[in-house]
């Protein structure tokens, strides 16, 4: 399925948009901070950081016992250059004005 597909997926979920924003005002954080900043089980913020992490938009890496995990930037601007396309940069030859 296409990326930016699954990253609207990824963000869809409000508790989801919500880590992402949190990560966006920091450079890293550990689980630990958002298991306190979201008061969410660790189950369930797993759940979440395997939809991000799998999405691309959430790069994580272990730091002996915790998982840091921080925004990948890169997929973020893709994203956001996706969503920005302008009608007349799609190629589905519509020329139809709203």
């Amino acid at each position: 399925m296409n990326t930016s597909v699954e990253q609207l997926k990824a963000l869809a979920d409000p508790t989801r948009l919500a880590i992402v924003q949190k990560l966006a005002q920091h450079n890293e954080l550990c689980a630990c901070n958002l298991l306190d900043d979201f008061a969410i089980t660790q189950p369930t913020l797993s759940f979440h950081m395997k939809k991000l992490t799998t999405s691309g938009l959430v790069l994580a890496r272990k730091d002996g016992i915790w998982i840091k995990y921080r925004l990948n930037t890169d997929a973020v601007k893709d994203l956001v250059e996706t969503l920005s396309l302008t009608p007349e940069s799609t190629t589905d030859g519509c020329s139809c004005s709203s």
